[in-house]
């Protein structure tokens, strides 16, 4: 029975990577600037999302951890948790979460199979899909809140259709500009756009230029509007570096408008969901300490605002040598990306599996000669790393850095 349903799970998984676009594989031609075809969808499910309750939560760096430190806390405090995140890792199950654990794949075949089955007028993107399967099967667990993490940007991502009782907004960088907008004000007020009526907003750490952007909008729908960079926290983020606490400030401010909604979350909860947040979420690969002798870290930040804090982060820790392994995708600023790399690290470029790394030729074209005197290149993500071990000593640290994609490929 069980090899069946493996059998079934990859066909039908596998049928869903290649019937939809999903911007995992083929970057932003997969992005559909519109909310009907989701709403369609979730007209099919028979709109599970008019029965759940959601936090909703966008922004250019930090919604992973921040989804995950509020999973984790209200799991402690003893709700049933929803938690879509995206993209996976190493399994698509890894998405769709209640209280940390999976999706079974039963759940996963029965729906895409009731997709097939449907005739549609349209050609739903991978994300729609995955969303929509996300509310229907936290709603037959009979989710007390959930916790929905945007795909990209806001006012036109696929999860928009849901009314949240909080909406937060965490970072505002440079990012995806062929779709939000070449400036952080065009990018924030995509972000804005998941604000909604009778929902508090939580906006972190942002350049106060775009301020107004949030204030405004709240003003606009008469809600309260919480910065959680004037925020005060009596607690530590679980995960390397500064801007984890500045996450971590936007969590409790979000758990402070919860309470206003009923929600009862005592201080042992928050500590204990802080302790507890890979085993309440599988959250992995932000600054994730994976071995020791010598220190090896995988991250998957990825865009220049990301890859900035991690290096802040890293610059806090001991050790002697720094080796670097790098990975990206095809569309990143990697020009951006290796100006906050420190001049005398190893580099250890490398391409990855999945089908939009950027190749070995084209990296080269961005490393100054300084870095590339200390840089060796693979064409496998595991020779890369094999290499950095064999070169490290026991007192060196070893940064796996560049993509979810990159990190992927050693699970």
């Amino acid at each position: 029975m069980t090899s069946t349903l493996n059998k079934d799970y990859r066909e039908e998984t596998d049928w869903l990577f290649r019937q939809f676009p999903s911007y995992q594989q083929i970057g932003s031609k997969a992005y559909k600037p519109t909310l009907d075809n989701t709403k369609s969808l979730a007209q099919f499910a028979d709109n599970p999302e008019r029965a759940l309750k959601f936090v909703h939560v966008a922004g250019s760096n930090g919604k992973g951890s921040t989804c995950a430190m509020l999973a984790s806390i209200l799991t402690e405090a003893g709700y049933k948790v929803g938690l879509f995140t995206s993209p996976h890792i190493t399994d698509f199950r890894e998405r769709i979460r209640v209280n940390g654990i999976c999706i079974d794949k039963q759940s996963v075949v029965d729906f895409i199979r009731g997709i097939k089955a449907h005739s549609f007028d349209f050609d739903p993107s991978f994300f729609e899909v995955s969303f929509v399967m996300a509310l229907d099967y936290f709603k037959k667990q009979k989710c007390d809140i959930c916790i929905i993490e945007t795909g990209l940007g806001g006012r036109l991502d696929a999860t928009n259709i849901i009314t949240p009782l909080v909406s937060v907004i965490t970072s505002i960088s440079l990012e995806h500009t062929d779709i939000l907008g070449n400036t952080l004000e065009e990018i924030a007020t995509e972000k804005a756009g998941i604000i909604k009526p009778h929902a508090d907003v939580v906006v972190g750490k942002i350049v106060n230029e775009l301020t107004p952007i949030f204030t405004d909008r709240a003003k606009g729908e008469n809600i309260s509007i919480y910065f959680a960079n004037e925020a005060k926290t009596n607690y530590t983020a679980p995960l390397l570096g500064k801007h984890q606490q500045d996450n971590l400030m936007s969590v409790d401010c979000t758990l402070h408008s919860l309470r206003k909604h009923g929600f009862s979350i005592p201080e042992n909860a928050i500590t204990n969901g802080l302790l507890r947040l890979s085993q309440n979420t599988g959250f992995n690969g932000r600054l994730q300490i994976v071995s020791d002798n010598p220190t090896i870290i995988y991250d998957v930040s990825h865009n220049p605002d990301g890859i900035k804090a991690s290096m802040k982060a890293i610059a806090e820790l001991e050790f002697e040598k720094l080796h670097i392994v790098y990975g990206t995708s095809q569309e990143k600023d990697v020009e951006a990306i290796l100006a906050h790399f420190p001049l005398d690290a190893r580099f250890y470029f490398t391409e990855f599996s999945n089908e939009r790394t950027m190749e070995i030729e084209q990296l080269k074209a961005y490393i100054k000669q300084d870095q590339l005197v200390k840089s060796l290149f693979f064409s496998s993500a595991n020779e890369a790393l094999k290499t950095a071990k064999e070169k490290a000593n026991a007192n060196d640290l070893i940064l796996v850095i560049g993509s979810f994609f990159l990190i992927s490929d050693f699970f």
